[in-house]
């Protein structure tokens, strides 16, 4: 699927390594993350702080893929809408932060747990969230359920749900699973 330019940020910076190979990447992960999602945070956690730095070592698998944070809303988790609208205003705002805030919003998931926050007073906060992020997030959503997206994990490999990704994987199989999928 095409990453508009709006969502830009969304895309894994891998730094100076996609350059290195003199060409754009020619396979695509997406992955579709809740921030509220437990198995989401394990697999972000993976990709973020061990399959990227494996990929910028490694010049010749990380030039010839690029990883897609797809926002997946879970609307049986009221808070799941609150956070994505709180990632897209960050999107919308500073897109080369939004891998840092989702790193820092996963790290905190549990403050923000249905149990967490059912008695908190957010009226304000959602107000000026949902009149910055309205748009941006109906298409998200969208863009998700174009490809038959409706749970978290999801990962969507060239275009075709890629059933067999875990979140349970090490940096490891993560590795070895974008290499035979590369080559």
């Amino acid at each position: 699927m095409a990453l508009p330019p709006k969502f830009s940020g969304h895309r894994l910076p891998l730094g100076d390594v996609a350059a290195s190979g003199g060409q754009q990447a020619v396979h695509t992960a997406e992955l579709f993350l809740d921030f509220v999602c437990p198995f989401s945070a394990k697999m972000f956690a993976t990709i973020a702080h061990d399959v990227a730095p494996a990929l910028r070592k490694d010049p010749q698998l990380g030039s010839k893929v690029q990883i897609i944070f797809r926002q997946q809303v879970q609307p049986w988790h009221p808070s799941s809408t609150l956070t994505h609208e709180a990632a897209v205003a960050v999107l919308r705002l500073a897109p080369s932060r939004f891998w840092d805030f989702s790193q820092a919003l996963f790290a905190a998931q549990k403050d923000f747990f249905d149990v967490s926050v059912v008695n908190e007073t957010r009226n304000q906060t959602y107000r000026r969230l949902a009149r910055l992020a309205a748009d941006s997030a109906g298409v998200i959503i969208k863009m998700a359920r174009l490809v038959g997206v409706h749970v978290s994990p999801t990962v969507v490999f060239d275009g075709v749900v890629a059933a067999e990704a875990s979140s349970g994987w090490s940096a490891d199989e993560w590795m070895g699973w974008l290499a035979k999928k590369t080559s």
